[in-house]
């Protein structure tokens, strides 16, 4: 699969059973259909589902960053914004084929759900730290 950002080729990282694409370029992760839904689920986020539908039913937000094309059907995506603040700006493929997130976005997800839900256990806090730790913000 070829990275909607840099165009390099992504690797796959496997974990508990869910394929996600990486970009080892630009640290983009590329999360096809229900992926990032079954991660969250495997490690007992039970609201993962309440929480993902939100994103899918969101409006676009305004962004001045450019559309990213789907690595699946080369579609431009939509933006969505996650949060308050500092909001997460993904990419959302319109025919529902996954989502992209931007080298360090899914560390602020993992933070904003932990946030949102104080609650989580420890298997919850194990994905949230897997998903931090290879999925954070590049260094500057």
């Amino acid at each position: 699969m070829i990275c909607p950002v840099c165009e390099s080729a992504m690797i796959v990282v496997e974990y508990h059973d869910v394929e996600l694409d990486y970009c080892d370029s630009c640290r983009g992760v590329w999360f096809d259909s229900g992926e990032l839904e079954l991660l969250l689920e495997s490690h007992g986020l039970k609201e993962s589902k309440t929480f993902l539908d939100g994103i899918l039913q969101a409006q676009e937000a305004a962004s001045s960053e450019k559309k990213r094309k789907c690595p699946i059907c080369g579609h431009k995506m939509k933006k969505t914004a996650i949060g308050q603040e500092p909001k997460i700006l993904i990419d959302m493929c319109h025919d529902e084929h996954g989502l992209w997130f931007d080298g360090g976005e899914v560390s602020q997800l993992m933070k904003h759900l932990a946030t949102e839900h104080p609650h989580i256990d420890d298997a919850g806090e194990q994905v949230i730290g897997f998903l931090e730790e290879v999925f954070e913000a590049p260094q500057q």
